[in-house]
């Protein structure tokens, strides 16, 4: 929902507590679960809300998905490890107004036990619980694919959010994977796995479009993973995104290079700003960052704050 604030203080003593207890950060995962754990599911899921609020008055909806299959296992942990960073260039930089932050993960349908998991948006620590409850699969059906359609169909119908709402501001949804989505959203895995009851199929290209009316799309793809640099996921990617495909040769530079896109998309700083920003911080991701994020720079803000394809 988006209430509470965030606190380095309480983030720090829980990774002080595991790393006393020899307790995993995602002990959830490692335990050997096989379902969605019951704050993850979607099934049944009305709609994960992004609420202004007195505490947070200007609300930010910022959603990250990523694939957890095969070579992508490890994205949701360089996630946990830099959450304060991510947190503090979108707060204490001022990069985006009141963030509210979604965690999710994206696997296949046609043959995994946990194809699709979605947190809530968290404005405080909660977030990092939710990553910790995500289950790691590491399976994926070996084809090129992942069910990403799927994802957009959640985040297109069963999201909701303030800031559209109120003030005509769409949010932010990064996908982070190395395979491309199905062709289209099947009504047999939406009903097994969301609980929808759809009367027939749903072009990706047709989902997407529905999808970027509430969020600014952008897809991730590290260039070390499995298919990274593979010109036929490129080339599906920028079919469906343009230039809000976003190659990363370095896979621990992406919550700076998260926190710089929804900078730059918010108009509250240029790329040259948010590198400096990153020297600042002491970042060693700024060569990373500067190339995947240069072709951004071709692309102007509206008037609203976000940036169109």
């Amino acid at each position: 929902m988006g209430s509470g604030r965030w606190s380095t203080d309480v983030y720090d003593a829980a990774r002080n507590y595991r790393a006393a207890t020899g307790t995993s950060a995602f002990s959830y995962s490692d335990s050997g679960a096989r379902a969605a754990h019951p704050a993850l599911d979607p099934k049944g899921v009305t709609h994960r809300e992004s609420r202004d609020s007195d505490e947070h008055p200007q609300s930010t909806p910022i959603a990250v998905l990523f694939d957890v299959t095969g070579s992508m296992g490890g994205v949701p942990r360089v996630l946990q490890t830099k959450l304060p960073q991510l947190l503090g260039l979108l707060t204490r930089k001022g990069y985006a107004t009141d963030p509210h932050l979604l965690f999710g993960a994206v696997g296949d349908a046609t043959c995994d036990r946990v194809p699709l998991q979605i947190g809530q948006f968290e404005s405080d620590n909660r977030m990092d619980d939710d990553l910790a409850r995500i289950v790691l699969e590491g399976g994926g059906g070996g084809q090129k694919m992942e069910s990403y359609e799927l994802a957009m169909y959640f985040m297109a119908r069963h999201t909701s959010l303030d800031s559209m709402l109120t003030r005509g501001r769409r949010g932010y949804l990064f996908l982070i994977g190395d395979e491309m989505p199905y062709p289209a959203v099947k009504p047999k895995e939406v009903r097994a796995r969301i609980g929808d009851n759809l009367t027939e199929p749903i072009r990706t290209e047709t989902m997407l479009a529905e999808l970027q009316q509430t969020f600014d799309v952008y897809y991730l793809l590290p260039t070390a993973a499995g298919w990274g640099g593979d010109r036929e996921v490129l080339t599906r990617w920028r079919d469906l995104l343009g230039q809000n495909v976003i190659e990363l040769d370095d896979l621990d530079a992406v919550c700076e290079t998260i926190a710089l896109t929804v900078g730059m998309g918010e108009d509250t700083i240029d790329l040259d700003a948010g590198l400096a920003d990153l020297v600042e911080y002491g970042s060693t991701a700024t060569t990373t960052v500067g190339k995947a994020l240069a072709p951004l720079r071709r692309q102007l803000p509206t008037s609203a704050g976000n940036i169109r394809l």
